[in-house]
Parts: C-alpha cells; structure tokens; sequence
C-alpha cells in the first residue's frame, strides 16, 4: 500500500539529551530515521505554493 505524507520542514529538530543533542528528520527525507541524514538540503530551492514529489531514486519533482 502506498502513501503520500506531506511535510512542511525543511530542517532538523533538536532534541537535548542532557548535555548532548540529537537531530530528528522533520522533512521526511531521511534514509537513517529518525534521525536526519543531511537528506533536508535537498528542499532548501523549493518553492512557495508548490508541491514536490520525491522518487526513491531521490529525483525531485513538481507534484
């Protein structure tokens, strides 16, 4: 069954555990969830009002 989440972030969460800090992916992206993987920098050029789709090749397209 497939599914089409949308999601909004195009950064990490940080999350303190006590004196350290981990990054939890907020863009979806991610190969290593929950954790981010750097995967979000591919969002930075998108655009307001549209919506993009990526392949599991990682290929951005305009949905």
């Amino acid at each position: 069954m497939a599914r089409l989440v949308l999601h909004e972030a195009q950064r990490p969460a940080e999350v303190k555990v006590g004196a350290e800090s981990k990054w939890v992916c907020m863009c979806g992206l991610t190969r290593n969830a929950p954790f981010c993987d750097g995967s979000h920098k591919k969002t930075l050029d998108e655009e307001n009002g549209k919506t993009y789709k990526y392949e599991s090749s990682g290929r951005k397209v305009v949905a």
